[in-house]
């Protein structure tokens, strides 16, 4: 069987081969700080389960530590841009389908796995979906070094390339997200609940969902992540308020609920690696005002895509 250690062992190999590969590459001055920092992440997926709370806390200190000395610009030997823009006019529009098989094995196996008896046989029913979200990576990159031919390891350097220019803000939404999960287990959540329900009457479905849906997009706006917002979010208003007293379905509601965290995303500088990530990778020289541009011209979008989350869960929550 399939388990989500499997996958673990996956992206625990993938960033060991980056913190070689950087060790490797001498066009980049600071490539020590880049290995350091792939290795510790690959600890964490290594022995993650091994290492314990104080464990992690410590290796999540490390590469706090690391990223703040400031990771470098690797040089990856990979196929030239003529190479590139020569395969891209040969093939054109066709590039696009090997990525479509990442979700479309991902659904498959979440599918298999619930409604056949012998999909639970291949793949953890418990983490189904991430399992087979891993294995539609394993199996698009196989699919394109058939066809494509690259370079044996082309995959692992454009990986180490993307993952160079992005920094430490690629596992930013994984901080947050365990960031999150502190403060349910501090009882922020409880204590957020407490202040809504003494200001706003909560009573009603529609100030109950406007209540959580604002209150998720608020939140992340603040903590830069809707993974940070959900746990708190949910606890003080969605679960108590809008599913147990209201009767709202679940599922639906805190799949809404995401979506509306979400549109805060679009709206903070704290969400450095989704606004923040654009500038880097264009190379603008002035990041921090790509950075406001970026926000700003997100807010139109994401204030529309909010109130349309509040209508969508207000109508399709409730059976």
């Amino acid at each position: 069987m399939i388990t989500l250690q499997h996958a673990y062992i996956v992206g625990g190999f993938f960033f060991a081969a980056l913190a070689l590969l950087s060790i490797l590459d001498r066009a980049n001055a600071r490539r020590l700080r880049n290995a350091a920092f792939y290795a510790l992440l690959a600890l964490s997926f290594w022995a993650g389960h091994a290492l314990g709370d104080l464990g992690n806390g410590l290796l999540a200190l490390g590469l706090v530590v690391v990223a703040v000395f400031g990771l470098g610009q690797g040089k990856p030997p990979t196929t030239t841009q003529e190479e590139r823009r020569a395969s891209a006019e040969k093939r054109g529009n066709a590039l696009f389908l090997p990525a479509l098989i990442i979700p479309a094995v991902a659904l498959a196996g979440t599918l298999i796995v619930q409604h056949t008896e012998w999909g639970g046989l291949i793949i953890q029913d418990q983490h189904k979906t991430l399992v087979s979200l891993v294995l539609g990576v394993l199996i698009a990159i196989t699919v394109l070094m058939v066809w494509l031919k690259p370079p044996l390891l082309a995959p692992l350097q454009e990986g180490r390339r993307l993952m160079d220019s992005v920094g430490w803000a690629a596992i930013l939404p994984q901080m947050l997200a365990a960031l999150g999960a502190v403060f349910l287990a501090a009882g922020v959540g409880d204590q957020v609940g407490a202040l809504f329900s003494q200001y706003i009457p909560l009573d009603t479905r529609t100030v109950a969902v406007a209540a959580y849906c604002i209150g998720m997009a608020l939140f992340t706006i603040l903590m830069g992540n809707a993974f940070a917002a959900f746990p708190v979010m949910t606890a003080a208003i969605g679960l108590p308020f809008v599913i147990n007293e209201l009767g709202g379905d679940p599922a639906r509601v805190c799949a809404i609920g995401m979506l509306a965290g979400f549109c805060g995303t679009l709206m903070t500088p704290m969400a450095a690696n989704f606004n923040v990530v654009p500038a880097n990778l264009l190379e603008l020289p002035d990041r921090n005002a790509a950075l406001n541009g970026v926000i700003r011209a997100q807010i139109p979008t994401a204030l529309p895509l909010l109130l349309a989350n509040i209508v969508l869960m207000r109508f399709l929550a409730f059976p």
